[in-house]
């Protein structure tokens, strides 16, 4: 393993919820309330804000999500990719899961609740955009947050590194085709231009410039590097709350006509979250892999990259759209939801470890 990879590791080890990450459904809804009423009582600063566009790609918010995103992916090794043998059956379960389950499900259950179930209860001309942004949530895996939650649980560093790095590298391929694959059998038409350059802007760029500034920070030493990027979290964290309030202050009216709507939304969220962590979470038992491995392996198809999916929302339907709106849902249930997933996983450690042979679990263990 090289020292880089080792002290990526470490640092994800250590990793520890901030009071920003605890508290981050109440900023959110903070965010909703001071959004709302901007909207209402200042419209014109929002109105010319949102027409700052150039093909489509609204400058503001792509400044912020630019400040949002690298700080994230600057903590990304891509050299950890060569790990991934050392637990390769829990890999292919967090594949599995991510690519070939999560996307697909989360199309599923905004068909049936959105078009369906609560049809009556959602505005009708937003109803495909809800879908879009339902889906665009579920098709960017978790960054850096899985890092948190693995330390919460007890999880292997060094799986929870590579698993990351190896789902980023395959969402700089794979997001666009399984976003327009899934938009397209929703009868949705999606600008296929406006989705690439979605991808360049908020996936490609940004990893390329935040590994070169890795490998920069790291070569001025681990305390430099280790300095920036805590003043780097502090902006990406601002950067956040600033965009929650744009996005709100152009959702205020269908909040206040319908305040059911985010309720609404999160239903398909909440029960997306559960499934994919729990489907992952047995298989990886199913599969014999250590509880230390199953843990960030379930947490990383429950969570979600939402800044991306805020960014691809707001670029391919615009800020009022519902696909903003229903990828920001997903930001304010993200840690109550995931803090009762940890305590599930830790709680039934002794369930999951009961169905794995000693000799099995012993073998794994001290590999």
């Amino acid at each position: 393993m090289s020292v880089q990879c080792e002290v990526t590791a470490k640092q994800a080890a250590g990793a520890a919820m901030n009071v920003f990450e605890r508290w981050l459904s109440l900023w959110v809804a903070l965010c909703i309330v001071v959004g709302i009423a901007l909207g209402q009582f200042l419209p014109a600063p929002f109105q010319f804000l949102g027409e700052l566009e150039v093909a489509q790609v609204n400058l503001p918010v792509g400044l912020l999500i630019w400040v949002m995103i690298i700080p994230m992916l600057i903590k990304i090794d891509f050299g950890a990719l060569h790990q991934v043998r050392d637990h390769w059956k829990g890999i292919g379960v967090t594949l599995f899961v991510n690519w070939a389950v999560k996307p697909f499900s989360m199309a599923l259950l905004a068909w049936l609740f959105i078009r369906g179930l609560f049809a009556n209860w959602l505005p009708a001309e937003q109803l495909d955009s809800y879908v879009a942004g339902l889906i665009l949530l579920a098709a960017a895996p978790c960054t850096a947050m899985v890092f948190v939650w693995s330390r919460l649980t007890g999880g292997d560093p060094y799986f929870t590194l590579s698993q990351v790095a190896l789902n980023d590298a395959i969402m700089i391929v794979a997001f666009a085709p399984i976003v327009g694959l899934l938009l397209g059998l929703s009868a949705i038409v999606v600008p296929w231009d406006t989705l690439l350059i979605s991808v360049l802007l908020y996936i490609v760029i940004p990893v390329i410039v935040a590994q070169v500034l890795r490998k920069i920070l790291l070569a001025q030493g681990q305390a430099r590097f280790d300095a920036v990027l805590d003043a780097l979290g502090h902006a990406s964290i601002v950067a956040l709350l600033l965009t929650l309030v744009l996005l709100f202050a152009f959702q205020g009216e269908q909040i206040i006509a319908q305040p059911l709507i985010i309720a609404l939304l999160a239903a398909p969220i909440l029960i997306q979250v559960f499934f994919n962590s729990a489907l992952a979470y047995w298989l990886n038992r199913v599969v014999g892999e250590k509880h230390s491995v199953a843990c960030p392996s379930a947490l990383i198809g429950a969570s979600n990259f939402f800044e991306l999916a805020v960014a691809a929302a707001i670029a391919l339907f615009g800020f009022q759209s519902g696909a903003a709106l229903a990828t920001v849902v997903g930001v304010l249930i993200e840690v109550p939801v995931m803090l009762l997933v940890v305590k599930v996983v830790n709680r039934s450690k002794g369930w999951y470890e009961a169905g794995i042979p000693i000799d099995q679990r012993y073998a794994e263990e001290h590999r």
